[in-house]
Protein backbone atom coordinates (compact mmCIF):
# COMPACT_ATOMS: atom_id res chain seq x y z
CA UNK A 1 0.00 0.00 0.00
CA UNK A 2 2.86 2.42 0.67
CA UNK A 3 3.80 2.53 -3.03
CA UNK A 4 0.51 1.62 -4.71
CA UNK A 5 -0.01 3.73 -7.86
CA UNK A 6 -2.88 1.89 -9.51
CA UNK A 7 -1.08 -1.08 -11.00
CA UNK A 8 -1.76 -4.70 -10.13
CA UNK A 9 -2.29 -8.26 -11.21
CA UNK A 10 -5.57 -7.64 -13.06
CA UNK A 11 -8.43 -5.13 -13.30
CA UNK A 12 -10.37 -6.74 -10.43
CA UNK A 13 -7.31 -6.52 -8.20
CA UNK A 14 -6.74 -2.84 -9.11
CA UNK A 15 -10.42 -1.97 -8.58
CA UNK A 16 -10.36 -3.61 -5.16
CA UNK A 17 -7.07 -2.01 -4.12
CA UNK A 18 -8.27 1.41 -5.27
CA UNK A 19 -11.23 1.02 -2.93
CA UNK A 20 -9.02 -0.06 -0.03
CA UNK A 21 -6.63 2.85 -0.63
CA UNK A 22 -9.57 5.25 -0.66
CA UNK A 23 -11.00 3.88 2.59
CA UNK A 24 -7.61 4.00 4.30
CA UNK A 25 -7.05 7.54 3.03
CA UNK A 26 -10.36 8.48 4.64
CA UNK A 27 -9.19 7.12 8.00
CA UNK A 28 -10.47 3.54 8.11
CA UNK A 29 -8.37 1.46 10.48
CA UNK A 30 -6.00 -1.27 9.32
CA UNK A 31 -6.35 -4.64 11.03
CA UNK A 32 -3.35 -6.94 11.15
CA UNK A 33 -4.30 -10.42 9.94
CA UNK A 34 -2.41 -13.63 9.33
CA UNK A 35 -2.70 -15.02 5.84
CA UNK A 36 -4.66 -13.60 2.91
CA UNK A 37 -6.36 -10.28 3.55
CA UNK A 38 -8.80 -7.98 1.76
CA UNK A 39 -6.09 -7.06 -0.74
CA UNK A 40 -5.73 -10.71 -1.78
CA UNK A 41 -9.48 -11.34 -2.15
CA UNK A 42 -9.73 -10.84 -5.95
CA UNK A 43 -6.82 -13.22 -6.53
CA UNK A 44 -8.34 -15.92 -4.34
CA UNK A 45 -11.71 -15.57 -6.09
CA UNK A 46 -10.01 -16.34 -9.40
CA UNK A 47 -8.15 -19.31 -7.98
CA UNK A 48 -4.73 -17.67 -7.76
CA UNK A 49 -3.65 -19.00 -4.40
CA UNK A 50 -0.15 -17.49 -4.34
CA UNK A 51 -1.30 -15.52 -1.26
CA UNK A 52 -1.33 -18.87 0.55
CA UNK A 53 2.21 -19.85 -0.45
CA UNK A 54 4.86 -20.38 2.20
CA UNK A 55 7.07 -17.70 0.62
CA UNK A 56 4.31 -15.10 1.08
CA UNK A 57 3.79 -16.09 4.72
CA UNK A 58 7.56 -15.84 5.22
CA UNK A 59 7.56 -12.33 3.69
CA UNK A 60 4.62 -11.36 5.92
CA UNK A 61 6.56 -12.38 9.03
CA UNK A 62 9.54 -10.29 7.92
CA UNK A 63 7.26 -7.33 7.23
CA UNK A 64 5.60 -7.68 10.62
CA UNK A 65 8.93 -7.40 12.42
CA UNK A 66 10.22 -4.55 10.30
CA UNK A 67 7.01 -2.53 10.59
CA UNK A 68 7.02 -3.03 14.36
CA UNK A 69 10.59 -1.75 14.48
CA UNK A 70 9.80 1.26 12.27
CA UNK A 71 6.74 2.19 14.33
CA UNK A 72 8.36 1.47 17.68
CA UNK A 73 5.34 -0.67 18.57
CA UNK A 74 4.70 -4.41 18.71
CA UNK A 75 2.68 -5.78 15.77
CA UNK A 76 0.42 -8.76 16.39
CA UNK A 77 -2.45 -10.45 14.60
CA UNK A 78 -5.72 -8.77 15.56
CA UNK A 79 -4.18 -5.35 16.25
CA UNK A 80 -5.66 -2.35 14.48
CA UNK A 81 -4.13 1.02 13.75
CA UNK A 82 -5.07 4.28 12.17
CA UNK A 83 -2.79 5.08 9.29
CA UNK A 84 -2.60 8.85 9.67
CA UNK A 85 -0.29 11.25 7.88
CA UNK A 86 2.56 11.06 10.41
CA UNK A 87 2.51 7.27 10.65
CA UNK A 88 2.30 6.91 6.87
CA UNK A 89 5.23 9.30 6.40
CA UNK A 90 7.26 7.32 8.95
CA UNK A 91 6.53 4.04 7.17
CA UNK A 92 7.37 5.51 3.77
CA UNK A 93 10.63 6.87 5.14
CA UNK A 94 11.43 3.42 6.53
CA UNK A 95 10.61 1.87 3.14
CA UNK A 96 12.77 4.39 1.28
CA UNK A 97 15.72 3.61 3.53
CA UNK A 98 15.00 -0.14 3.17
CA UNK A 99 14.16 -0.64 6.84
CA UNK A 100 10.80 -2.16 5.86
CA UNK A 101 11.59 -3.61 2.45
CA UNK A 102 13.02 -6.98 3.52
CA UNK A 103 9.68 -8.61 2.79
CA UNK A 104 9.94 -7.50 -0.84
CA UNK A 105 12.48 -10.18 -1.76
CA UNK A 106 11.19 -12.25 -4.64
CA UNK A 107 8.23 -9.96 -5.31
CA UNK A 108 7.55 -9.20 -8.97
CA UNK A 109 6.53 -5.63 -8.07
CA UNK A 110 9.74 -4.75 -6.22
CA UNK A 111 11.28 -2.62 -8.97
CA UNK A 112 8.04 -0.66 -9.50
CA UNK A 113 7.78 0.03 -5.76
CA UNK A 114 11.42 1.12 -5.63
CA UNK A 115 10.82 3.52 -8.50
CA UNK A 116 7.76 4.98 -6.76
CA UNK A 117 9.83 5.56 -3.61
CA UNK A 118 12.71 7.08 -5.61
CA UNK A 119 10.20 9.50 -7.17
CA UNK A 120 9.02 10.72 -3.77
CA UNK A 121 5.80 8.64 -3.75
CA UNK A 122 4.32 10.79 -6.50
CA UNK A 123 0.96 9.48 -7.77
CA UNK A 124 0.40 7.07 -4.87
CA UNK A 125 -3.24 6.25 -4.16
CA UNK A 126 -2.93 6.13 -0.36
CA UNK A 127 -2.80 9.65 1.05
CA UNK A 128 -3.66 9.91 4.73
CA UNK A 129 -5.79 12.95 5.50
CA UNK A 130 -5.72 12.77 9.29
CA UNK A 131 -3.07 12.95 11.95
CA UNK A 132 -1.97 9.81 13.75
CA UNK A 133 -3.24 9.13 17.27
CA UNK A 134 -0.59 9.02 19.97
CA UNK A 135 -1.26 5.38 20.90
CA UNK A 136 0.56 2.65 18.99
CA UNK A 137 -2.43 0.37 18.48
CA UNK A 138 -6.11 0.05 19.18
CA UNK A 139 -7.23 -3.46 20.10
Amino acid sequence: MLTYVGKGYNSDFVFNLDGIASRLSDGEDVQIVEGPDDICAPLLERGDGHCLADRVRWRDRIAQGQVASALGCPVATGDTLTLGAVRLANLRSAYTTQRVSGACGGCQWRSLCATVAENGYRDVRLIAKSSTPTKCWET
